[in-house]
Parts: C-alpha cells; sequence; structure tokens
C-alpha cells in the first residue's frame, strides 16, 4: 500500500493525489483499488470476495485476472452455480464478452469443482434466458463482486482473449514506428500554440465527427486516450502545463515531454482533429521511463496513474486542490455512506456529503476540479447510477468565501454542521446561518446538541454585505471520463455554456484486422446530452429506463459508467 498523509476525521490524502480515508479496512486502499484478491479469505455471499487462487490460466500464460477475454459458449459447458451437472448448451449467442475476475476449483458442490474454471464479469447480461449467471458468487460463496447477472463460471478452453482489442506488442523504447501499421493516416508533428476548439453548434461538431477523429488507441491506452481527450480538445483549463519554461529542478527530459505533448498530441488534436497511436507511443515511453508508475507501455492502468506520473512526477504542475488541511492533491476522491433514499444521485449531493464527512475545504476556488465517483476499484459501484452536475455549486466548500443566512439571506457568520440535511435549504447551503438568526430560529428543543462555528469573513466584504447580494461560486462540467469492463471512454463538452453541444469520444471503437491490425478512434455527437443533464430530463429518463438496458445507449455510459468528472472555472483559469 502506498504512503498516505492523514486528514482529519479518518480522511487522507494519498501519494498519487487522491484523497480517501486513513483507515484500511472497509474503504479502497490507497492506490484506489480494492485490495489484491490474493489477500482476502472466502466468506459466504454476505461477507467479501474470496482469493483467486491461481492468476493466469494454466493453459494460456497470458490471461490471468483482468484480462478481457470473449467467452465461446456455443456447444461448451459451463458451470452452472450450485449444481452438479452442467445444463444442456443451447445458447443463443455464440459469444460473451467480459473480464477474468477468478481462477481456480470452485467451491463444493459442482460437478467440475476439482478442475480449474474461471469467472468472468460479463459485459452485460445475456440473451439466452437459460444460462444461469449470477453477481459473482457460486454455491452460496462469494468469489467476486459485479452487478447482477453479470457472473459465469466457465472452463479455461472456453475463453480466448477479446480479439476485439487485441494488438500488436508494445513497442521497445527507441524502436521506429512504421506508420502504416496504424492506418496509414497523416499526422503531422504541428508547432506553435494551437487554441482549443471551440465550437457552439451541433452541426458544426458533426463536421468533425467519426472515423479515424479523436485519438487512436494502441495496447491498453484507452485511460490515458480518454483522459487526454479531454483534458485538451476543448479547453484551455490545462494548458498552462504545456508552455511553464524548465527549472533547474525539472527533470532532463522535462522539455521533450513537454515538446510531444504539445507538438504532436495536443496540437495535431485540435488543428487535425486525430492523433495517431505512435505519437501518444512516445509520450508513454517517456513516461514509463521517467515516472516511478509502471506498466504504462503494455498494463491496463486508471487515468488517476496517468495523471499522477505525467501531471505529479514529470511536469511537477502546481496541484489543483489546495486543502484547509494544508496539503494538495490533483484530484478529489468521493467518499460517502451511502444513501438509501438516494435514487439518483447528482455529483453535486456526493460532493457536499463528502466534503461534510471529511471535515476539509478549500482554500481558494481552483481552476479545474477532476473529481472520481465513489468507487471501489474498478468494479463494484456504490450507486448503480450517478447524475453529473451540469454546475457544480463550491460556494460552501471554500474556506473564505462569504456566504448567505439560509434563513434571512444575510452574510452568514456560523457554520453549523449538524444542520446539514435537517433544513428547508438543502444540501451544504443549509448550514450557513447568521448570528440574530442562531440567536431567534436556531434556538429550538430539536437542535440543543449542534454546535455552531464561526466563519471565517473576509474583511473587505462586511461593509459591502448590506448593499450587494452574497456572490456564489459556480465551477461548469466539461467532460466525463467513463469506465465500462476496464475499457475508458469519455464524453467531452464542445465548448463553454449550458447550450454548448457533447461529444462521446471511444480511441478503440473499431478495428482493422487483428493480430497485425490497428484501432480506429471514433467521435460522434451526443445531442441528446444537453437534455439528460438536466433535472427534468434526467428525473425523466430514470424513472422511464427502471432497467439499464433500456437507457439510450450514450445515457447508460454517462449514468451508469461514469467514473471521473472534470471542471473548470472560466473565471480563474483565465489567471493560470
Amino acid at each position: 500500500m502506498r504512503p498516505t498523509a492523514e486528514l482529519n476525521d479518518g480522511a487522507a490524502i494519498t501519494a498519487n493525489g487522491s484523497i480517501g480515508p486513513a483507515d484500511g479496512t472497509s474503504h479502497p486502499t490507497a492506490n484506489g483499488l480494492v485490495p489484491r484478491i490474493g489477500s482476502i479469505s472466502p466468506e459466504s455471499d454476505s461477507g467479501g470476495p474470496a482469493a483467486s487462487p491461481l492468476q493466469e490460466l494454466p493453459n494460456d500464460p497470458s490471461l490471468g485476472v483482468g484480462s478481457m477475454v470473449e467467452v465461446t459458449l456455443d456447444g461448451g459447458a459451463f458451470e452452472a452455480p450450485g449444481s452438479a451437472t452442467a445444463p444442456p448448451a443451447t445458447m443463443t449467442d455464440p459469444l460473451l464478452y467480459g473480464v477474468i475476475r477468478w481462477i481456480g476449483p470452485l467451491p463444493t458442490g459442482g460437478g467440475n469443482h476439482r478442475k480449474v474454471m474461471v469467472g468472468v464479469e460479463l459485459e452485460d447480461e445475456p440473451i439466452d434466458p437459460t444460462l444461469e449467471t449470477t453477481n459473482g458468487t457460486h454455491n452460496g460463496v462469494r468469489l467476486f463482486r459485479c452487478p447482477a447477472n453479470r457472473a459465469i463460471f466457465v472452463h479455461t478452453s472456453q475463453c480466448s482473449r477479446d480479439r476485439r482489442f487485441q494488438d500488436i506488442p508494445p513497442m521497445s523504447p527507441g524502436s521506429k514506428t512504421d506508420t502504416n501499421m496504424f492506418g496509414k493516416v497523416d499526422c503531422p508533428v504541428v508547432k506553435g500554440r494551437v487554441p482549443p476548439l471551440k465550437i457552439l453548434k451541433l452541426e458544426e461538431l458533426e463536421e468533425i465527427c467519426g472515423k479515424f477523429k479523436g485519438i487512436q488507441g494502441h495496447h491498453n491506452s484507452c485511460y490515458l486516450d480518454a483522459t487526454l481527450f479531454a483534458m485538451f480538445t476543448f479547453t484551455s483549463v490545462f494548458d498552462s502545463l504545456l508552455f511553464r519554461p524548465k527549472e533547474p529542478e525539472d527533470n532532463p527530459q522535462y522539455e521533450e515531454v513537454q515538446r510531444v505533448l504539445l507538438e504532436e498530441i495536443v496540437n495535431p488534436l485540435r488543428k487535425n482533429h486525430f492523433v495517431r497511436a505512435d505519437r501518444v507511443l512516445k509520450l508513454r515511453q517517456l513516461l514509463d521511463r521517467l515516472s516511478s508508475v509502471t506498466g504504462l507501455m503494455s498494463e491496463e492502468k486508471d487515468p488517476e496513474e496517468f495523471l499522477n506520473s505525467l501531471l505529479a512526477q514529470i511536469l511537477r504542475a502546481d496541484p489543483f486542490l489546495k486543502l484547509s488541511s494544508g496539503l494538495d492533491t490533483f484530484y478529489y476522491q468521493l467518499f460517502v455512506e451511502k444513501d438509501e433514499r438516494l435514487n439518483l444521485p447528482s455529483v453535486q449531493q456526493l460532493f457536499e456529503q463528502s466534503f461534510l464527512a471529511s471535515n476539509i475545504k478549500l482554500k481558494e476556488v481552483p481552476s479545474c476540479l477532476i473529481i472520481q465517483m465513489p468507487r471501489f476499484g474498478k468494479n463494484f459501484k456504490m450507486y448503480p447510477r450517478i447524475l453529473p452536475s451540469q454546475v457544480l455549486d463550491v460556494t460552501d466548500i471554500i474556506e473564505d468565501s462569504p456566504r448567505q443566512c439560509w434563513v434571512c439571506g444575510k452574510l452568514a457568520e456560523y457554520e453549523c454542521r449538524e444542520c446539514f440535511g435537517k433544513m428547508q435549504c438543502e444540501g451544504l447551503e443549509g448550514t450557513a446561518i447568521c448570528k440574530s438568526c442562531i440567536d431567534s430560529v436556531h434556538h429550538h428543543s430539536k437542535r440543543l446538541n449542534h454546535k455552531p462555528v464561526p466563519l471565517s469573513v473576509p474583511q473587505d466584504f462586511i461593509p459591502m454585505a448590506p448593499h450587494c447580494e452574497v456572490p456564489r461560486l459556480y465551477m461548469e462540467l466539461f467532460a466525463v471520463v467513463c469506465i465500462e469492463t476496464s475499457h475508458y471512454v469519455a464524453f467531452v463538452k464542445a465548448a463553454s455554456g449550458q447550450d454548448a453541444p457533447w461529444c462521446f469520444f471511444d480511441s478503440m471503437a473499431d478495428r482493422n484486422g487483428e493480430q497485425n491490425g490497428y484501432n480506429i478512434p471514433k467521435m460522434v455527437p451526443v445531442p441528446d446530452l444537453p437534455r439528460w443533464l438536466t433535472e427534468e430530463g434526467s428525473r425523466a429518463l430514470n424513472e422511464e429506463a427502471v432497467n439499464d438496458k433500456m437507457l439510450p445507449e450514450h445515457a447508460k455510459r454517462l449514468l451508469c459508467d461514469a467514473y471521473m468528472c472534470m471542471y473548470q472555472s472560466t473565471d480563474v483559469m483565465m489567471y493560470r
């Protein structure tokens, strides 16, 4: 486990730049993942997952726990949970796709319990109603966690590498690239400074969308492709990273990393709307060689590992978030207790709950706020659906920001954290109160145990308070990075503003060829997304689609698979 620096109330900031609980018992570990599979003992269905006895398939060591596979069902037997015999193979779909979560002999009770079997988490619920599936349990024993009807246990011979994501071996550092193997699409170096794209009309966005648009994926690069596309295509909030002059403390290859990022990735993306895979390979090689994050050339990684490598270690960027605890970070991990009353929680609700629970605040409004959804690793989601808030109100989590009394509207002088969720005004906004309202309203028998604490109010604002409204501080959603079955994609807003159109990006949307083929990236406009993000539109969508399969394809990815939401302050980013 990586070291953590403790915050107050059990929160901690991890070495990779995120925030989380300091205890390692029932929460994610410091690197944002669940404990390693081999460290947990088998438990009943109500307990935690068991350890996978094997990490690789005996008949194919290239496949192991975490590998993306296709499962052949046509004519092949599979292990029905809790039964001694396998049912007849009457499959309507010869192939299923998923990720290996378990390898080993199954718990006693099944006919194949002495054979090595494979537990696979499927991408989707299978079409065939006769195929017995579980939520990761077998014969009453929890082997791994996944949504209901998405786990299947099969023989090792029925698993093979997912051909949709097969790729050629990664390049060795310093090797030359044959651009023909990436589709013969030109991707020239673009020098200078190219501003981000700004597209206000859906028709204009449609013109630049299609295949071979965005960043071409190669060999498990989706974590990096989706993050880079979100960071640089339509916003300049991260552009200061591209132009900071080298300092004596910087890595000797600092300028080369900066040049590759600017001239071979960001500028071509903005000017020609396409970045070929070999250009990104150069950046991956540099990050793999120069940072402590290993496996960036070939392994499945997370966006936060990429950000830690690029921002913290190589570019030595100033952290985006400065915390009242004195610690700084590049992104904020939401940690909340699950509220069963929330059917479709918003990022705003979870954001405020998390800050309240950790009892910390931000020292200032950040130019960029990257928020990780409440998850336990890649697999377990605390909420099946989360609504990304179009606008994030950060007024009440800024340390010295003037706040408004929720009762009378005047300048608040106190904060009562115990009032959270108990007043007419929802969220943290309902915890701010002025002195006169404490004396007249707050002294109630129900609130005898409440302990309001003084707020820090800027001295220069106090004389103006009677003559103007207390301002509220907002940040705008500009990207949502999503994950499904270890594959990252992104929804990105094409310009600033409430009415700007959105596009969906997948660096591996299609593929030409198999072993010696190449991935085809794709950008797709999503005209309905602005409506889905509204309170009315999201409520209607959530109520009409009681099953995730009933959701429109992109709505399902947005609401069910959100991994990381990115917000920007158009006011603050002007000064970075």
